[in-house]
């Protein structure tokens, strides 16, 4: 379970519900309510992009759409990737325009503002690792719970890039705490001939 203390925002909770409609129907999300407890469907019936919400009610929604997902349209098993593309394309951008459009990656992943701490509480995501097109982020002080998670950030990440100017952006979790690793590690990638590496970000 996650720990009590961790929060999310509710651009999160929302977005995952825009993509589920998008990608399945409109009847989705009604769908998908319905096998919610009552007081996570409260919390997530009345969430507004800005609200704070337990990080708990978000992996529960995540984990009732992802069984029906599987279930129903396995075709869409890599939905939690696209839905973190589709979360910083649409709110991500509309909240937080200013952090994600900027002339390079470099300039994105380096800036003092963390993207992450925007979506998430505790924790952050902090540069292990930076050469010219390619930086490795890893997870720090919160824990994911999910591999949700973990797929909804290597969406969003690739998502984050492209807007930043990156070129053939590509994003790959290569450790996972949840698989047995000591943390969660994303490598970054991108064309390097119009800009430079760098990093700090999330979904």
């Amino acid at each position: 379970m996650p720990s009590p203390s961790a929060r999310a925002r509710g651009s999160a909770v929302q977005s995952t519900l825009a993509f589920l409609a998008a990608a399945v129907g409109e009847a989705m999300p009604a769908a998908l309510m319905a096998e919610l407890d009552v007081d996570t469907k409260d919390v997530v019936a009345g969430v507004a992009p800005t609200h704070e919400v337990p990080y708990d009610v978000l992996v529960t929604l995540w984990r009732a759409a992802d069984r029906w997902i599987l279930a129903h349209r396995p075709d869409l098993r890599d939905w939690a990737e696209q839905a973190g593309e589709a979360s910083i394309g649409s709110l991500g951008v509309q909240l937080y325009g200013g952090i994600l459009r900027k002339p390079t990656p470099r300039e994105f992943l380096t800036q003092s503002i963390s993207l992450f701490q925007l979506y998430y509480q505790p924790g952050d995501m902090d540069v292990v690792e930076d050469v010219p097109g390619r930086v490795v982020l890893r997870l720090v002080g919160f824990d994911p719970v999910t591999t949700m998670f973990c797929r909804r950030q290597t969406g969003g990440l690739r998502k984050a890039v492209t807007l930043a100017g990156g070129e053939d952006a590509r994003v790959r979790h290569v450790r996972c705490c949840i698989e047995g690793d000591a943390f969660c590690e994303w490598e970054l990638s991108w064309q390097v001939e119009h800009s430079t590496a760098g990093a700090r970000s999330a979904t």
